[in-house]
Protein backbone atom coordinates (compact mmCIF):
# COMPACT_ATOMS: atom_id res chain seq x y z
CA UNK A 1 0.00 0.00 0.00
CA UNK A 2 1.21 3.62 -1.21
CA UNK A 3 2.42 5.81 1.64
CA UNK A 4 -0.58 8.48 2.20
CA UNK A 5 2.73 11.03 1.55
CA UNK A 6 2.58 10.34 -2.13
CA UNK A 7 -0.68 10.18 -2.69
CA UNK A 8 -1.22 13.61 -1.26
CA UNK A 9 1.36 14.35 -3.91
CA UNK A 10 -0.15 12.54 -6.45
CA UNK A 11 -2.92 15.20 -5.60
CA UNK A 12 -1.25 18.19 -5.49
CA UNK A 13 -0.09 17.03 -9.05
CA UNK A 14 -3.24 16.46 -10.51
CA UNK A 15 -4.32 19.54 -9.36
CA UNK A 16 -1.82 22.02 -10.37
CA UNK A 17 -2.16 19.78 -14.15
CA UNK A 18 -6.29 20.53 -13.62
CA UNK A 19 -7.19 23.60 -11.86
CA UNK A 20 -10.53 22.92 -12.36
CA UNK A 21 -10.55 19.99 -11.59
CA UNK A 22 -12.93 17.50 -8.92
CA UNK A 23 -11.75 15.27 -6.62
CA UNK A 24 -13.78 12.62 -4.95
CA UNK A 25 -13.91 10.11 -2.16
CA UNK A 26 -11.26 11.74 -0.19
CA UNK A 27 -12.58 10.70 2.93
CA UNK A 28 -10.58 7.49 2.82
CA UNK A 29 -7.53 9.33 3.22
CA UNK A 30 -8.82 9.81 6.35
CA UNK A 31 -9.11 6.24 7.66
CA UNK A 32 -5.07 5.32 6.85
CA UNK A 33 -3.26 5.39 10.25
CA UNK A 34 -0.34 7.07 8.81
CA UNK A 35 -2.03 10.13 8.09
CA UNK A 36 -2.00 10.53 11.67
CA UNK A 37 1.34 9.90 12.36
CA UNK A 38 2.74 12.12 10.07
CA UNK A 39 0.39 15.08 11.95
CA UNK A 40 1.46 13.75 15.38
CA UNK A 41 4.62 14.37 13.70
CA UNK A 42 3.87 18.21 13.29
CA UNK A 43 1.80 18.58 16.24
CA UNK A 44 3.29 17.65 19.12
CA UNK A 45 6.49 19.97 19.03
CA UNK A 46 4.31 22.78 18.96
CA UNK A 47 4.11 25.46 22.38
CA UNK A 48 -0.19 24.34 22.39
CA UNK A 49 0.07 20.90 22.27
CA UNK A 50 0.16 20.76 25.85
CA UNK A 51 -2.74 23.22 26.41
CA UNK A 52 -6.23 21.30 26.88
CA UNK A 53 -9.32 22.46 25.44
CA UNK A 54 -12.56 21.05 26.85
CA UNK A 55 -11.63 18.24 28.29
CA UNK A 56 -7.80 17.15 29.60
CA UNK A 57 -6.63 15.15 26.50
CA UNK A 58 -3.67 16.88 25.31
CA UNK A 59 -0.08 15.42 22.34
CA UNK A 60 0.95 13.76 26.09
CA UNK A 61 -0.62 9.83 26.02
CA UNK A 62 -0.57 9.76 21.96
CA UNK A 63 -0.50 5.82 21.52
CA UNK A 64 -1.53 3.17 17.85
CA UNK A 65 -4.79 2.84 20.27
CA UNK A 66 -5.49 6.36 20.21
CA UNK A 67 -5.32 6.29 16.33
CA UNK A 68 -7.34 2.93 15.65
CA UNK A 69 -10.22 4.04 17.85
CA UNK A 70 -10.18 7.39 16.26
CA UNK A 71 -9.90 6.04 12.69
CA UNK A 72 -13.38 3.49 13.96
CA UNK A 73 -14.86 6.06 14.82
CA UNK A 74 -14.59 8.04 11.59
CA UNK A 75 -15.81 4.33 10.31
CA UNK A 76 -18.77 3.87 12.33
CA UNK A 77 -19.75 7.48 11.69
CA UNK A 78 -19.51 8.08 15.41
CA UNK A 79 -17.27 10.88 15.52
CA UNK A 80 -18.48 14.11 16.86
CA UNK A 81 -15.97 16.96 17.23
CA UNK A 82 -15.74 18.73 20.62
CA UNK A 83 -16.31 22.50 21.07
CA UNK A 84 -13.37 24.09 21.47
CA UNK A 85 -12.39 26.23 24.98
CA UNK A 86 -12.75 30.18 23.90
CA UNK A 87 -9.86 32.20 25.51
CA UNK A 88 -9.34 36.17 24.40
CA UNK A 89 -5.96 37.06 23.92
CA UNK A 90 -4.90 41.09 23.76
CA UNK A 91 -4.89 43.11 20.72
CA UNK A 92 -1.92 46.20 20.31
CA UNK A 93 -4.83 48.66 19.91
CA UNK A 94 -6.14 47.46 23.31
CA UNK A 95 -9.30 45.14 22.25
CA UNK A 96 -8.81 41.44 22.21
CA UNK A 97 -9.11 38.78 19.88
CA UNK A 98 -11.37 35.38 21.19
CA UNK A 99 -8.94 32.23 20.68
CA UNK A 100 -10.31 28.77 20.26
CA UNK A 101 -8.75 26.02 21.62
CA UNK A 102 -9.77 22.24 20.31
CA UNK A 103 -9.09 18.72 22.22
CA UNK A 104 -6.49 17.06 20.89
CA UNK A 105 -8.07 14.42 19.37
CA UNK A 106 -9.86 17.14 17.21
CA UNK A 107 -6.55 19.02 16.40
CA UNK A 108 -5.08 15.68 14.86
CA UNK A 109 -7.92 14.91 12.90
CA UNK A 110 -8.06 18.56 11.72
CA UNK A 111 -4.13 18.29 10.71
CA UNK A 112 -4.85 15.31 8.25
CA UNK A 113 -7.77 17.48 7.09
CA UNK A 114 -5.35 20.30 6.50
CA UNK A 115 -2.94 17.93 4.70
CA UNK A 116 -5.31 16.96 2.02
CA UNK A 117 -6.99 20.21 1.78
CA UNK A 118 -3.48 21.88 1.20
CA UNK A 119 -3.36 18.86 -1.42
CA UNK A 120 -6.42 20.16 -3.32
CA UNK A 121 -6.00 23.91 -3.40
CA UNK A 122 -2.52 25.23 -2.91
CA UNK A 123 -1.47 25.01 -6.14
CA UNK A 124 -4.74 26.37 -7.35
CA UNK A 125 -4.24 29.64 -5.05
CA UNK A 126 -3.88 32.85 -6.38
CA UNK A 127 0.05 34.03 -6.73
CA UNK A 128 -0.93 37.05 -5.18
CA UNK A 129 -1.55 35.14 -1.83
CA UNK A 130 0.81 35.06 0.65
CA UNK A 131 -0.86 34.41 4.14
CA UNK A 132 -1.15 30.58 5.63
CA UNK A 133 0.95 29.07 2.69
CA UNK A 134 4.17 27.10 2.66
CA UNK A 135 7.15 28.87 1.39
CA UNK A 136 5.79 32.32 1.23
CA UNK A 137 5.62 34.57 3.95
CA UNK A 138 5.32 38.91 4.93
CA UNK A 139 8.47 39.17 3.11
CA UNK A 140 7.64 37.24 -0.23
CA UNK A 141 4.08 39.52 -0.02
CA UNK A 142 6.61 43.30 0.17
CA UNK A 143 8.73 41.76 -2.39
CA UNK A 144 5.99 40.95 -5.02
CA UNK A 145 4.55 44.54 -4.24
CA UNK A 146 8.19 46.27 -4.92
CA UNK A 147 8.12 44.44 -7.94
CA UNK A 148 4.14 45.25 -8.68
CA UNK A 149 3.15 48.59 -7.64
CA UNK A 150 6.01 50.54 -9.51
CA UNK A 151 3.97 53.56 -10.56
CA UNK A 152 1.10 53.05 -8.95
CA UNK A 153 -0.63 56.51 -8.68
CA UNK A 154 -3.27 55.29 -5.60
CA UNK A 155 -3.54 53.06 -2.93
CA UNK A 156 -7.02 51.03 -1.93
CA UNK A 157 -5.95 49.94 1.69
CA UNK A 158 -8.68 46.95 1.92
CA UNK A 159 -9.82 45.81 5.84
CA UNK A 160 -12.70 43.53 6.37
CA UNK A 161 -14.50 43.58 9.25
CA UNK A 162 -13.48 40.56 11.84
CA UNK A 163 -13.10 38.24 8.74
CA UNK A 164 -11.94 35.36 10.47
CA UNK A 165 -15.31 35.65 13.13
CA UNK A 166 -17.52 36.31 9.96
CA UNK A 167 -17.02 33.24 7.91
CA UNK A 168 -20.40 32.12 6.20
CA UNK A 169 -20.68 28.68 7.09
CA UNK A 170 -22.55 27.53 4.16
CA UNK A 171 -21.07 29.56 1.62
CA UNK A 172 -17.70 27.84 2.94
CA UNK A 173 -19.34 24.24 2.55
CA UNK A 174 -21.01 25.73 -1.21
CA UNK A 175 -17.20 26.99 -2.13
CA UNK A 176 -15.33 23.52 -1.24
CA UNK A 177 -17.91 21.79 -2.64
CA UNK A 178 -17.27 23.15 -6.15
CA UNK A 179 -13.87 21.37 -5.99
CA UNK A 180 -14.78 18.25 -3.46
CA UNK A 181 -17.42 15.74 -4.40
CA UNK A 182 -17.32 14.12 -0.98
CA UNK A 183 -20.03 14.35 1.50
CA UNK A 184 -18.30 12.74 4.23
CA UNK A 185 -15.54 14.50 3.69
CA UNK A 186 -17.60 17.74 3.96
CA UNK A 187 -19.32 16.48 7.23
CA UNK A 188 -16.15 16.57 9.04
CA UNK A 189 -14.92 20.15 8.13
CA UNK A 190 -18.77 21.41 9.18
CA UNK A 191 -18.82 19.40 12.27
CA UNK A 192 -14.95 21.33 12.97
CA UNK A 193 -17.58 24.98 12.07
CA UNK A 194 -20.59 24.21 13.68
CA UNK A 195 -18.73 22.46 16.90
CA UNK A 196 -19.35 25.85 19.10
CA UNK A 197 -17.64 26.49 22.09
CA UNK A 198 -17.30 26.90 25.99
CA UNK A 199 -16.69 30.08 27.66
CA UNK A 200 -17.04 30.34 31.51
CA UNK A 201 -18.07 27.12 31.54
CA UNK A 202 -21.41 27.74 29.05
CA UNK A 203 -21.48 26.14 26.32
CA UNK A 204 -22.46 28.58 23.02
CA UNK A 205 -23.48 27.56 19.38
CA UNK A 206 -21.12 28.84 16.73
CA UNK A 207 -23.14 29.85 13.41
CA UNK A 208 -20.59 31.63 11.52
CA UNK A 209 -16.51 32.35 11.52
CA UNK A 210 -13.47 29.76 11.51
CA UNK A 211 -12.53 29.82 15.07
CA UNK A 212 -8.58 31.39 15.46
CA UNK A 213 -6.33 28.51 17.01
CA UNK A 214 -8.19 25.35 14.60
CA UNK A 215 -5.33 24.04 12.78
CA UNK A 216 -7.29 23.73 9.81
CA UNK A 217 -8.84 27.63 9.95
CA UNK A 218 -5.94 29.31 8.08
CA UNK A 219 -6.47 27.12 4.42
CA UNK A 220 -10.28 26.93 5.11
CA UNK A 221 -9.85 31.16 5.38
CA UNK A 222 -7.48 31.50 2.32
CA UNK A 223 -10.03 29.06 0.35
CA UNK A 224 -13.10 31.37 1.03
CA UNK A 225 -10.71 34.51 0.37
CA UNK A 226 -9.56 33.12 -2.61
CA UNK A 227 -12.60 33.72 -4.05
CA UNK A 228 -11.90 37.56 -3.22
CA UNK A 229 -8.36 36.91 -4.88
CA UNK A 230 -10.66 35.30 -8.36
CA UNK A 231 -12.62 38.92 -8.41
CA UNK A 232 -9.84 41.25 -7.63
CA UNK A 233 -7.81 39.37 -10.67
CA UNK A 234 -11.28 39.91 -12.73
CA UNK A 235 -10.98 43.69 -11.98
CA UNK A 236 -7.37 43.71 -13.05
CA UNK A 237 -7.96 42.18 -16.72
CA UNK A 238 -10.81 44.53 -17.15
CA UNK A 239 -9.69 47.58 -15.67
CA UNK A 240 -6.05 47.27 -17.32
CA UNK A 241 -5.38 49.32 -20.33
CA UNK A 242 -1.77 49.83 -21.98
CA UNK A 243 -0.01 53.00 -22.61
CA UNK A 244 -1.32 55.39 -25.87
CA UNK A 245 2.76 55.20 -27.16
CA UNK A 246 6.08 54.58 -25.66
CA UNK A 247 7.22 57.67 -25.41
CA UNK A 248 5.39 60.67 -23.80
CA UNK A 249 5.17 63.15 -26.46
CA UNK A 250 7.10 66.24 -25.26
CA UNK A 251 9.63 63.28 -24.56
CA UNK A 252 9.43 62.49 -27.81
CA UNK A 253 9.63 65.64 -29.45
CA UNK A 254 13.02 66.91 -27.26
CA UNK A 255 14.77 63.55 -28.16
CA UNK A 256 13.84 64.05 -31.49
CA UNK A 257 15.55 67.65 -31.83
CA UNK A 258 18.99 66.30 -29.96
CA UNK A 259 19.11 63.24 -32.23
CA UNK A 260 19.24 66.52 -34.96
CA UNK A 261 21.49 68.44 -33.14
CA UNK A 262 23.89 64.86 -32.62
CA UNK A 263 24.25 65.30 -36.12
CA UNK A 264 24.85 68.53 -37.06
CA UNK A 265 27.33 68.47 -34.33
CA UNK A 266 29.11 65.65 -36.20
CA UNK A 267 28.83 67.67 -39.48
CA UNK A 268 30.20 70.85 -38.61
CA UNK A 269 33.19 72.87 -37.10
CA UNK A 270 34.08 76.28 -35.66
CA UNK A 271 31.91 78.45 -33.50
CA UNK A 272 28.97 76.93 -34.90
CA UNK A 273 30.07 73.48 -33.39
CA UNK A 274 30.50 75.04 -29.86
CA UNK A 275 26.99 76.72 -30.01
CA UNK A 276 25.41 73.18 -31.07
CA UNK A 277 27.28 71.52 -27.95
CA UNK A 278 25.64 74.24 -25.79
CA UNK A 279 22.17 73.75 -27.25
CA UNK A 280 22.43 70.28 -26.77
CA UNK A 281 23.91 70.38 -23.23
CA UNK A 282 20.87 72.46 -22.49
CA UNK A 283 18.46 69.63 -23.93
CA UNK A 284 19.79 67.57 -21.77
CA UNK A 285 19.22 69.18 -19.15
CA UNK A 286 15.50 69.63 -20.20
CA UNK A 287 14.68 65.89 -20.99
CA UNK A 288 15.36 65.26 -17.96
CA UNK A 289 12.75 67.41 -16.27
CA UNK A 290 9.63 65.61 -18.48
CA UNK A 291 8.01 62.65 -17.70
CA UNK A 292 9.55 59.72 -20.26
CA UNK A 293 6.17 57.55 -20.61
CA UNK A 294 2.41 58.81 -20.83
CA UNK A 295 0.51 59.19 -17.84
CA UNK A 296 -2.72 57.55 -19.56
CA UNK A 297 -2.40 54.33 -19.02
CA UNK A 298 -4.44 52.17 -16.61
CA UNK A 299 -3.28 49.55 -14.38
CA UNK A 300 -4.69 47.10 -11.32
CA UNK A 301 -2.63 44.78 -9.18
CA UNK A 302 -2.94 44.13 -5.34
CA UNK A 303 -1.23 41.58 -3.09
CA UNK A 304 -2.94 39.78 0.00
CA UNK A 305 -2.05 38.16 2.89
CA UNK A 306 -4.65 36.41 4.71
CA UNK A 307 -7.65 39.32 5.77
CA UNK A 308 -4.92 42.09 5.15
CA UNK A 309 -5.02 43.51 1.29
CA UNK A 310 -3.47 46.47 -0.12
CA UNK A 311 -4.08 47.30 -3.95
CA UNK A 312 -1.73 49.93 -5.99
CA UNK A 313 -3.83 51.54 -8.89
CA UNK A 314 -2.68 53.67 -11.87
CA UNK A 315 -5.78 55.59 -12.79
CA UNK A 316 -8.15 58.25 -10.97
CA UNK A 317 -9.23 59.02 -7.78
CA UNK A 318 -12.93 58.67 -9.11
CA UNK A 319 -12.08 55.48 -10.60
CA UNK A 320 -10.74 54.20 -7.09
CA UNK A 321 -13.93 55.04 -5.60
CA UNK A 322 -15.74 52.89 -8.31
CA UNK A 323 -13.33 49.70 -7.82
CA UNK A 324 -13.85 50.31 -3.92
CA UNK A 325 -18.05 49.63 -4.26
CA UNK A 326 -17.63 47.19 -6.43
CA UNK A 327 -15.40 45.16 -4.09
CA UNK A 328 -17.44 45.86 -1.41
CA UNK A 329 -20.71 44.92 -2.77
CA UNK A 330 -18.90 41.72 -4.09
CA UNK A 331 -17.79 41.00 -0.20
CA UNK A 332 -21.73 42.07 0.93
CA UNK A 333 -23.87 39.74 -1.89
CA UNK A 334 -20.99 36.88 -2.61
CA UNK A 335 -18.89 36.06 0.60
CA UNK A 336 -21.48 37.79 3.11
CA UNK A 337 -18.06 40.10 4.85
CA UNK A 338 -18.31 43.82 5.39
CA UNK A 339 -15.45 46.03 3.25
CA UNK A 340 -14.76 48.62 6.78
CA UNK A 341 -15.64 52.16 5.18
CA UNK A 342 -13.67 54.04 8.01
CA UNK A 343 -10.30 51.61 7.63
CA UNK A 344 -10.64 50.86 3.83
CA UNK A 345 -8.91 54.36 2.29
CA UNK A 346 -7.90 55.89 -0.51
CA UNK A 347 -4.51 57.02 -0.68
CA UNK A 348 -2.18 58.89 -2.84
CA UNK A 349 0.93 56.79 -3.60
CA UNK A 350 3.73 59.67 -2.75
CA UNK A 351 2.01 59.58 1.17
CA UNK A 352 3.03 56.30 3.18
CA UNK A 353 0.24 53.54 3.75
CA UNK A 354 0.65 50.75 6.45
CA UNK A 355 0.49 47.20 5.21
CA UNK A 356 2.50 43.84 7.08
CA UNK A 357 4.24 46.41 9.31
CA UNK A 358 6.10 48.72 7.05
CA UNK A 359 5.95 52.04 5.49
CA UNK A 360 5.07 51.85 1.75
CA UNK A 361 4.77 55.01 -0.80
CA UNK A 362 6.33 55.56 -4.59
CA UNK A 363 8.57 57.62 -4.82
CA UNK A 364 8.77 60.60 -6.79
CA UNK A 365 12.63 61.57 -7.12
CA UNK A 366 13.87 63.12 -9.85
CA UNK A 367 17.58 62.47 -8.77
CA UNK A 368 19.51 61.24 -11.95
CA UNK A 369 21.97 58.48 -11.68
CA UNK A 370 24.53 56.73 -13.96
CA UNK A 371 24.31 52.72 -14.85
CA UNK A 372 26.06 50.92 -17.31
CA UNK A 373 23.61 49.31 -19.98
CA UNK A 374 23.52 45.62 -21.13
CA UNK A 375 25.41 46.68 -24.47
CA UNK A 376 28.12 48.03 -22.16
CA UNK A 377 27.22 51.82 -22.80
CA UNK A 378 26.74 54.80 -20.11
CA UNK A 379 23.98 56.21 -19.27
CA UNK A 380 22.30 58.64 -17.17
CA UNK A 381 18.58 57.94 -15.52
CA UNK A 382 16.18 58.92 -13.13
CA UNK A 383 16.41 55.19 -11.53
CA UNK A 384 13.73 56.18 -8.63
CA UNK A 385 11.31 57.97 -9.91
CA UNK A 386 8.14 56.09 -9.85
CA UNK A 387 9.73 52.81 -7.89
CA UNK A 388 8.01 51.92 -4.42
CA UNK A 389 9.81 52.83 -1.23
CA UNK A 390 9.50 50.32 1.76
CA UNK A 391 10.56 52.58 5.00
CA UNK A 392 10.92 51.08 8.31
CA UNK A 393 8.19 52.90 11.13
CA UNK A 394 10.53 53.90 14.09
CA UNK A 395 8.37 55.83 16.38
CA UNK A 396 4.98 52.81 15.84
CA UNK A 397 7.55 49.55 15.76
CA UNK A 398 11.08 50.52 16.85
CA UNK A 399 10.38 53.16 19.61
CA UNK A 400 7.44 51.18 21.25
CA UNK A 401 9.28 48.12 20.97
CA UNK A 402 12.29 49.43 23.04
CA UNK A 403 9.60 51.56 25.60
CA UNK A 404 7.69 47.65 25.84
CA UNK A 405 10.93 46.22 26.52
CA UNK A 406 12.40 48.58 28.96
CA UNK A 407 15.09 48.63 27.25
CA UNK A 408 15.52 53.16 26.84
CA UNK A 409 13.66 56.19 28.87
CA UNK A 410 13.37 59.25 27.25
CA UNK A 411 15.08 62.22 28.78
CA UNK A 412 13.34 65.83 28.94
CA UNK A 413 15.60 66.76 26.31
CA UNK A 414 14.03 63.92 23.84
CA UNK A 415 16.82 61.97 24.07
CA UNK A 416 16.81 57.81 24.26
CA UNK A 417 19.11 56.82 27.10
CA UNK A 418 20.06 53.04 27.42
CA UNK A 419 18.36 51.68 31.09
CA UNK A 420 19.39 48.13 32.45
CA UNK A 421 16.57 45.50 32.86
CA UNK A 422 16.34 43.94 36.04
CA UNK A 423 13.88 41.20 34.55
CA UNK A 424 17.27 40.00 32.90
CA UNK A 425 19.53 40.25 36.13
CA UNK A 426 19.21 36.56 37.34
CA UNK A 427 20.42 35.10 33.94
CA UNK A 428 24.10 34.36 33.29
CA UNK A 429 26.34 37.19 31.01
CA UNK A 430 26.14 34.57 27.98
CA UNK A 431 22.38 34.04 28.20
CA UNK A 432 21.75 38.17 28.32
CA UNK A 433 23.80 38.77 25.49
CA UNK A 434 21.34 36.16 23.54
CA UNK A 435 18.24 37.38 24.72
CA UNK A 436 19.04 40.83 23.48
CA UNK A 437 20.58 39.32 20.35
CA UNK A 438 17.55 37.21 19.59
CA UNK A 439 15.23 39.96 19.77
CA UNK A 440 17.40 42.56 18.12
CA UNK A 441 18.20 40.03 15.41
CA UNK A 442 14.39 39.33 14.58
CA UNK A 443 13.61 43.31 14.04
CA UNK A 444 16.63 43.67 12.23
CA UNK A 445 15.66 40.43 9.97
CA UNK A 446 12.21 41.72 9.41
CA UNK A 447 13.18 44.85 8.28
CA UNK A 448 15.97 44.18 6.20
CA UNK A 449 13.99 44.69 3.16
CA UNK A 450 13.88 48.29 3.99
CA UNK A 451 15.47 51.29 1.88
CA UNK A 452 16.86 52.78 5.28
CA UNK A 453 17.98 49.51 6.97
CA UNK A 454 20.83 51.11 7.55
CA UNK A 455 18.90 53.67 9.74
CA UNK A 456 18.37 50.45 12.45
CA UNK A 457 22.02 50.94 13.54
CA UNK A 458 21.05 52.94 16.11
CA UNK A 459 18.19 50.42 17.16
CA UNK A 460 21.00 47.63 17.62
CA UNK A 461 23.43 50.57 20.01
CA UNK A 462 20.21 51.13 22.49
CA UNK A 463 20.27 47.83 22.36
CA UNK A 464 23.91 46.89 22.79
CA UNK A 465 23.93 49.30 25.56
CA UNK A 466 21.50 48.15 27.32
CA UNK A 467 22.77 44.54 27.49
CA UNK A 468 25.95 46.43 28.66
CA UNK A 469 24.17 48.35 31.25
CA UNK A 470 22.68 45.02 32.80
CA UNK A 471 25.24 42.97 32.84
CA UNK A 472 27.32 45.74 34.43
CA UNK A 473 24.44 46.39 37.06
CA UNK A 474 24.54 42.81 37.97
CA UNK A 475 27.76 42.52 38.82
CA UNK A 476 27.91 45.97 40.57
CA UNK A 477 29.96 47.37 37.55
CA UNK A 478 30.44 49.89 34.84
CA UNK A 479 30.01 49.44 31.13
CA UNK A 480 33.95 50.01 30.43
CA UNK A 481 35.39 47.20 32.94
CA UNK A 482 32.43 44.96 31.29
CA UNK A 483 33.65 45.75 27.86
CA UNK A 484 37.55 46.20 29.13
CA UNK A 485 36.72 42.49 30.62
CA UNK A 486 35.33 40.58 27.17
CA UNK A 487 37.43 42.88 25.04
CA UNK A 488 37.55 40.88 21.37
CA UNK A 489 39.51 42.64 18.92
CA UNK A 490 36.84 45.95 17.80
CA UNK A 491 33.81 44.61 19.87
CA UNK A 492 33.69 42.62 22.49
CA UNK A 493 32.25 39.29 23.33
CA UNK A 494 30.77 36.90 25.84
CA UNK A 495 32.70 33.44 26.27
CA UNK A 496 30.60 30.25 27.28
CA UNK A 497 31.30 26.38 27.67
CA UNK A 498 29.62 23.48 25.16
CA UNK A 499 31.00 20.24 24.18
CA UNK A 500 32.70 21.12 21.68
CA UNK A 501 34.77 23.39 23.91
CA UNK A 502 34.53 27.59 24.42
CA UNK A 503 32.54 29.88 22.25
CA UNK A 504 31.28 33.60 22.14
CA UNK A 505 28.68 35.66 21.84
CA UNK A 506 28.85 39.11 20.50
CA UNK A 507 26.24 41.59 20.02
CA UNK A 508 24.56 41.57 17.01
CA UNK A 509 25.18 44.42 14.14
CA UNK A 510 22.70 45.08 11.29
CA UNK A 511 25.63 44.11 8.90
CA UNK A 512 24.66 40.35 10.57
CA UNK A 513 21.06 40.45 8.95
CA UNK A 514 22.25 41.76 5.83
CA UNK A 515 19.96 41.01 2.71
CA UNK A 516 20.73 37.66 1.33
CA UNK A 517 21.71 35.99 4.37
CA UNK A 518 19.74 33.01 6.05
CA UNK A 519 19.07 34.42 9.18
CA UNK A 520 15.85 33.06 10.10
CA UNK A 521 16.26 30.15 12.33
CA UNK A 522 13.17 28.64 11.17
CA UNK A 523 14.34 27.36 8.08
CA UNK A 524 18.12 26.21 9.39
CA UNK A 525 15.65 23.85 11.60
CA UNK A 526 13.54 22.31 8.71
CA UNK A 527 16.51 21.39 7.20
CA UNK A 528 17.07 18.36 10.31
CA UNK A 529 15.35 15.07 9.69
CA UNK A 530 15.29 12.72 12.57
CA UNK A 531 16.37 9.44 12.04
CA UNK A 532 13.31 8.10 13.85
CA UNK A 533 10.02 9.16 13.73
CA UNK A 534 7.49 8.31 16.63
CA UNK A 535 5.65 5.59 14.30
CA UNK A 536 8.76 4.26 14.21
CA UNK A 537 9.82 4.40 17.88
CA UNK A 538 5.72 2.91 18.68
CA UNK A 539 6.10 0.07 16.65
CA UNK A 540 9.26 -0.84 17.94
CA UNK A 541 7.05 -1.80 21.16
CA UNK A 542 10.25 -1.22 23.65
CA UNK A 543 10.00 0.91 26.87
CA UNK A 544 12.72 3.69 26.31
CA UNK A 545 12.92 4.28 29.80
CA UNK A 546 12.44 1.07 31.77
CA UNK A 547 13.46 -1.36 28.47
CA UNK A 548 10.65 -4.13 28.59
CA UNK A 549 9.25 -5.41 25.45
CA UNK A 550 5.92 -7.20 26.81
CA UNK A 551 3.79 -4.20 27.52
CA UNK A 552 0.10 -3.78 26.47
CA UNK A 553 0.35 -0.55 25.77
CA UNK A 554 3.08 1.62 24.77
CA UNK A 555 2.24 5.46 25.11
CA UNK A 556 4.39 9.02 24.43
CA UNK A 557 4.97 11.33 27.24
CA UNK A 558 5.65 14.64 26.11
CA UNK A 559 7.25 17.77 27.94
CA UNK A 560 7.01 21.33 27.03
CA UNK A 561 10.68 22.45 27.20
CA UNK A 562 13.77 20.30 27.96
CA UNK A 563 14.91 23.64 30.07
CA UNK A 564 12.37 22.90 32.44
CA UNK A 565 13.47 19.24 32.99
CA UNK A 566 15.01 17.70 36.66
CA UNK A 567 17.36 15.26 37.55
CA UNK A 568 15.17 12.38 37.90
CA UNK A 569 15.43 9.43 35.64
CA UNK A 570 13.26 9.70 33.15
CA UNK A 571 13.74 13.48 32.79
CA UNK A 572 17.74 12.83 32.51
CA UNK A 573 17.13 10.51 29.54
CA UNK A 574 15.16 12.80 27.71
CA UNK A 575 18.22 15.53 28.17
CA UNK A 576 20.35 12.53 26.64
CA UNK A 577 18.23 11.77 23.93
CA UNK A 578 17.86 15.75 23.36
CA UNK A 579 13.86 14.78 22.32
CA UNK A 580 10.68 16.13 24.03
CA UNK A 581 9.26 13.23 23.24
CA UNK A 582 9.54 9.67 25.45
CA UNK A 583 8.36 6.08 24.36
CA UNK A 584 7.14 4.44 27.35
CA UNK A 585 4.62 1.28 28.64
CA UNK A 586 2.09 2.50 30.48
CA UNK A 587 3.25 1.83 34.09
CA UNK A 588 6.26 4.04 33.76
CA UNK A 589 3.75 6.58 32.65
CA UNK A 590 1.59 6.41 35.26
CA UNK A 591 4.48 6.82 37.80
CA UNK A 592 6.02 9.28 35.80
CA UNK A 593 2.82 11.59 36.08
CA UNK A 594 2.78 10.44 39.82
CA UNK A 595 6.09 11.58 40.46
CA UNK A 596 7.15 7.91 41.62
Amino acid sequence: MKPTSEILERIAKCSTNHPDGVFTRLYRYLLREDIYYAAYQKLYANKGALTEGTDSDTADGFSEQYVQKLIQDLKDGVYQAKPVRREYIKKRNGGERPLGIPSFRDKLLQEAVRMILEAVYEPTFDNHSHGFRPNRSCHTALRQMSRDFTGAAWFIEGDIKGCFDNIHHETLIAILGKKIKDSKFLNVIRQFLKAGYVENWKYNKTYSGAPQGGICSPILANVYLNELDRKLTEISVRFARPRSALRAPEYDAVSREMKKLSYWIDHTAGEERENLIRQYKQLQKDILRLPAKPADNKKFTFVRYADDWLAGVCGTKRECEELKAEIADFLKTELKLTLSEEKTLITHSSQNVRFLGYDICVRRNQQVKGHRMKNGTWRKTRSLNGKVALTVPHKDKIERFLFAKKVIRQEPDGKFKPIHRTALLNLSDSEIVEHYNSEARGLCNYYNLACDYHTLDYFCYLMEYSCLKTIANKHKSSIRKIIRQYKDGKTWSVPYETKSGTKYRRPVKIADCKRGFLTDTVFQRTKYNWKTTVRQRLNAHICELCGTKSADLYEVHVVRSLKELGDSLWETVMKKKRRKTLVVCSECHRKIHEHK
